[in-house]
């Protein structure tokens, strides 16, 4: 079975009992606080913005920016993928290859990307094989991923990078209701004007008597 570390061309080392494993992986379940919450609002931010960095990094007469289509493939997959609540994030690669209909090696170039422009992250992860003896003991298993929105795609979403202000026509309600509450109160007789402007409780009551 060939590891992940040989699909990414990346040096191994020996873990235990000499069974092969990427350099720096964790195991399976020991993820720590690499994993954040998340929101779907987020998410969809961090798609959007993927997609106008690209777009904006495109050179004339060029098909792809500097991610490339299949990167954006790779994300939208992994946006749709992730556990909100807890982060969790962490499909085989055989298993994203196979739900965006593209070869490894393409999906290998297109997570690299998408490290390289601060996208993404991943943590390597190994799991005991279970077995007994002198065969290894542990093998890679798939990577945590864990998604990224970088400043500078973050400027490429303008407004809708920023918290929603409250709408002008929901400003324009609130300013029409005070002006219609206002214009109420000043009709109003003297003594329900003052039982008007007092909460209501024991000293409105009180009052009402002293004015009668």
């Amino acid at each position: 079975m060939q590891l992940l570390g040989d699909i990414l061309n990346q040096p191994t080392q020996q873990g235990r009992r000499g069974a092969p494993v990427r350099r720096q992986s964790r195991a399976k379940g020991r993820e720590g606080t690499f994993w954040r919450p998340t929101t779907r609002q987020d998410v969809r931010q961090l798609v959007l913005a993927a997609r106008r960095y690209d777009m904006a990094g495109r050179q004339g007469g060029q098909r792809n920016g500097p991610l490339g289509h299949v990167a954006l493939e790779v994300l939208d997959y992994l946006a749709n993928l992730i556990d909100f609540r807890s982060g969790r994030l962490d499909p085989a690669l055989e298993t994203i290859a196979a739900k965006i209909n593209r070869s490894k090696s393409a999906v290998v170039d297109a997570l690299k990307a998408l490290r390289q422009h601060g996208f993404l992250d991943w943590l390597r992860r190994y799991v005991p094989t279970g077995s007994e003896g002198r065969g290894p003991q542990v093998q890679q298993t798939s990577n945590a991923y864990r998604l990224f929105l970088p400043a500078a795609a973050r400027r490429l979403l303008g407004r809708y990078g920023q918290p929603a202000p409250a709408p002008d026509d929901h400003d324009h309600a609130r300013q029409t209701q005070a002006a219609e509450v206002e214009a109420m109160r000043a009709g109003l007789p003297k003594k329900e004007r003052l039982l008007f402007d007092i909460e209501k409780g024991p000293l409105e009551a009180a009052l009402a008597r002293l004015i009668d």
